[in-house]
């Protein structure tokens, strides 16, 4: 019924592997926490959800499972993933009747029917009523403010957590578009690898993305970038510290590089000729948390020969993309429904 619309609020979600945004129309970016929920197996309860969670990870005693709901992009657990949300949307409920009317999710591009739907249903199950997906590169290029709308070609690519999303767009749709699940976490996974293999020192993955974050780069740079780790000797079994340098990080990352860029390749090779040459001149855009590795556009724009430029705070490109669908949604709804149907619970 009309009379209760008012009571509704409406949301844009960035459920990522990483982290997770929620954008309040009216009210702007009003969620940004770690996609983790601590567990207690015992009593079967949440004991803590997002920041505080996450300083759970590897911390934790054994009754305690901090799990990450979300591998790759992908629901990979349907019931925390469900917890999460439904802890997060809690927050905004301000009143009996209020409730969420309609979410715009952003999914990546690759998914299959069944995973589009796992996606629908963890929003539904929350308690959002209609829920529209948006393709993650789509989501990003409206955060950018790019053109999308015109008939030029807009390249943009998303290094998230879980996977990378890349596509060209032109006319409100991608021309063509592609998803891998190397990004961040894949980064972390190789410095894990190489510290194991060179210094034979087992670490963890928030060491990883520490060093990641503090003195990794996909190119030489000029600055001295080194840092001290602890870790456990895989010898000994003894706590142990070792001195790693920024071109330890770039030799560990370098193969998870080489792929993103030569599927930035691959993808203008696929795009007809007359976007291309749009492409060539206005450029690549990057965005996504993983885009702040030192000197990543740089790499992609030598390996593609198109001049790469990183977007304005790039971690939340996408959220502040759906949060233009969520204020103005008349405008593009049309553009919603060509990409999938609506799901939506009768009340």
């Amino acid at each position: 019924m009309k009379i209760f619309e008012n009571f509704n609020y409406q949301i844009g979600v960035d459920l990522g592997t990483v982290n997770t945004l929620v954008y309040l129309k009216g009210s702007g970016i009003i969620v940004s926490e770690p996609t983790i929920i601590a567990i207690n197996n015992k009593t079967g309860q949440i004991v803590a959800v997002g920041a505080e969670a996450k300083r759970m990870l590897d911390r934790s005693p054994q009754h305690i499972t901090v799990v990450r709901p979300i591998q790759g992009g992908v629901v990979s657990d349907f019931e925390m993933t469900g917890e999460i949300m439904k802890h997060h949307l809690e927050k905004l409920k301000n009143g009996f009747f209020s409730r969420c009317g309609l979410a715009v999710l952003a999914v990546p591009s690759n998914m299959t029917e069944v995973e589009r739907k796992s996606a629908e249903d963890v929003l539904l199950s929350a308690g959002v009523s209609k829920v529209y997906l948006v393709e993650i590169p789509i989501a990003a290029a409206l955060g950018a403010n790019l053109p999308i709308n015109e008939p030029t070609a807009n390249m943009i690519i998303n290094i998230g957590g879980g996977t990378t999303e890349m596509a060209i767009i032109s006319v409100g749709g991608s021309v063509t578009s592609r998803s891998l699940k190397v990004a961040g976490d894949k980064m972390n996974e190789d410095i894990i690898k190489y510290i194991k293999d060179e210094f034979h020192l087992a670490i963890g993955e928030p060491t990883a993305e520490e060093i990641k974050i503090r003195i990794g780069s996909a190119i030489t740079v000029d600055e001295k970038l080194e840092m001290t780790i602890r870790g456990r000797d895989l010898s000994s079994g003894l706590p142990k510290e070792v001195m790693v340098k920024n071109s330890h990080v770039r030799l560990a990352i370098t193969k998870s590089l080489k792929t993103i860029a030569d599927a930035a390749r691959g993808l203008i090779e696929e795009c007809p000729p007359e976007l291309v040459g749009d492409i060539l001149e206005k450029g690549i855009y990057l965005s996504g948390g993983g885009s702040l590795l030192r000197g990543i556009e740089r790499h992609i724009e030598k390996e593609t020969t198109v001049k790469t430029n990183l977007i304005a705070e790039p971690q939340t490109c996408v959220i502040r993309g759906l949060g233009d669908i969520v204020e103005d949604f008349d405008k593009y709804e049309r553009m919603l429904a060509s990409q999938a149907r609506p799901r939506e619970v009768t009340l």
